[in-house]
């Protein structure tokens, strides 16, 4: 990992037009060589997306790999990259007064885009916000360190672990720090509810619902993508929901998820479709990865 993490920071000088064009070309590699992650790609375009024809799911698959790929090699731009170039890379569009962020409690949902980790970096670089999120530990601790090292270079980033649970989060929320939270992984049934996610039930967590009742935070969700032509980055800040949570935990959660659903749709290719999504199913329903039912 050392020799990676290495190569990761001599390519971090180069342009970025040339370093996405390398993450493009090592994706298309990876999408030929990874056939159990192209697998589930495929799987989940096909359950989300039915009515594109096969190719063009497999196109958008290959691109997926492509996107994440390069994310993963710019990535040594945002954890090495000066103050000035990431300030000149990163661009922030808002739906609203970005002060809003700082006025009472704030959930900022940021679902599983390949760029996210830019939407933390231009919170603490670009708004000066220091915030809060929870955090699980890599498994190699030398990838582990640049990783929180890299979220954390600018301003100090408080990172609670999933075993910790939400009270200190709530602590943290109370004192003024945004919550930063990841709502679209399937973490299996616990503190979850299965709601249509492109009409197929997944477990999803009610935990921003929750959290937003509890707190009385507002929610804003923050999208990070590629700009054209190898420009940079693009974060979009929207408007705080309305009546949210309402009393319904249920309807809230699938609301959540209609709404990842639209931004999804206006950057397919930049989605982590390579994850399980629907890995937990509902009693007795049979897994679409593999050949037994799923209980989480």
């Amino acid at each position: 990992m050392r020799l990676v993490l290495a190569f990761m920071w001599l390519l971090h000088w180069l342009p970025l037009p040339i370093l996405g064009r390398i993450g493009e070309a090592t994706g298309a590699l990876l999408f030929v060589l990874l056939r159990s992650r192209r697998r589930i790609a495929l799987i989940n375009l096909a359950l989300c997306m039915p009515q594109l024809p096969e190719a063009e799911r497999k196109k958008l698959a290959r691109q997926h790999f492509q996107a994440y790929a390069r994310s993963i090699l710019e990535r040594g731009v945002l954890w090495w990259g000066s103050r000035e170039r990431l300030s000149r890379l990163i661009e922030i569009e808002s739906e609203m007064p970005l002060t809003v962020l700082t006025d009472g409690p704030t959930i900022m949902l940021c679902p599983h885009f390949v760029c996210l980790d830019v939407a933390g970096v231009s919170i603490v670089l670009k708004l000066k916000i220091p915030s809060c999120s929870m955090y699980t530990r890599q498994q190699n601790k030398v990838f582990d360190e640049a990783l929180l090292k890299g979220r954390s270079r600018f301003l100090p980033v408080k990172l609670f672990a999933r075993a910790d649970g939400i009270k200190p989060v709530i602590r943290a929320m109370r004192d003024g720090l945004p919550f930063f939270m990841l709502p679209d992984m399937d973490f299996g049934r616990k503190d979850a509810e299965f709601v249509p996610f492109f009409g197929i039930p997944a477990a999803t967590l009610t935990a921003p619902a929750r959290l937003a009742g509890v707190t009385g935070a507002k929610v804003v969700v923050v999208i990070a993508t590629y700009k054209p032509n190898y420009r940079g980055w693009t974060v979009r800040f929207y408007k705080p929901w309305e009546d949210y949570p309402g009393p319904d935990i249920t309807a809230a959660t699938r609301r959540m998820n209609e709404v990842i659903e639209q931004r999804v749709l206006e950057n397919p290719s930049e989605y982590f479709w390579a994850h399980k999504r629907f890995k937990t199913r509902p009693e007795g329903e049979t897994g679409f990865y593999g050949k037994k039912p799923r209980g989480g």
